[in-house]
């Protein structure tokens, strides 16, 4: 339901400022409490917060677990709750992965519109999951790049990125390969 992942910018640049202006900005975000899951390698993270400008009330949860590879289910799960501020009653539940998915990669290109060089062109991604496509679908929507490079620990997932993404992607043998003269340089891996 989001057209262009670049209409995210202004609520984000808003809620970065709030954040960033400690208590006369609102916000309410204590650091996440992970729990781990013993004996089945994974772990639960939980992250609340409210925002009084955005008078909202929210609470993500995410699970990460490393499955084999055969698994069906993703490593990571993430489930988005929101609240009436004003008594608790839930109002909603998200799918946290795909807002987490978009979230990222946004916040991500709001950092590379500030700090990336006058005349970019070559973006490298290094890693090839989820948040490789979020993070290539904003950057090249806002900027626009000569080359896209791509790594990934197993080269067959970068081929896999490159033939279904939208343009040009080389996939690099190695990291260094893909790094070497990137303006911009993404890392989306677990490592």
């Amino acid at each position: 339901h989001l057209p262009r992942a670049s209409l995210l910018l202004p609520a984000l640049e808003a809620a970065l400022g709030n954040f960033s202006s400690g208590p006369a900005g609102g916000v309410v975000q204590p650091l996440r409490t992970v729990l781990a899951v013993p004996g089945h390698g994974g772990y639960l993270g939980v992250m609340p917060a409210y925002s009084a400008a955005d008078d909202a009330l929210t609470t993500k949860l995410v699970t990460f677990y490393e499955h084999l590879k055969d698994s069906p289910a993703p490593s990571h799960q993430a489930t988005v709750l929101l609240f009436d501020p004003r008594n608790g009653s839930l109002r909603a539940v998200l799918d946290g992965s795909v807002i987490t998915a978009k979230r990222t990669a946004a916040v991500s290109a709001i950092a590379t519109k500030l700090l990336m060089p006058p005349f970019a062109e070559v973006l490298c991604i290094l890693g090839a999951g989820v948040q490789a496509y979020s993070h290539y679908e904003i950057l090249t929507e806002l900027f626009t790049f000569k080359e896209v490079r791509i790594w990934n620990r197993t080269k067959e997932k970068a081929e896999k990125f490159a033939s279904s993404v939208h343009g040009a992607v080389r996939v690099c043998c190695s990291a260094q390969e893909a790094v070497v003269g990137a303006d911009v340089i993404v890392t989306v891996t677990m490592a």
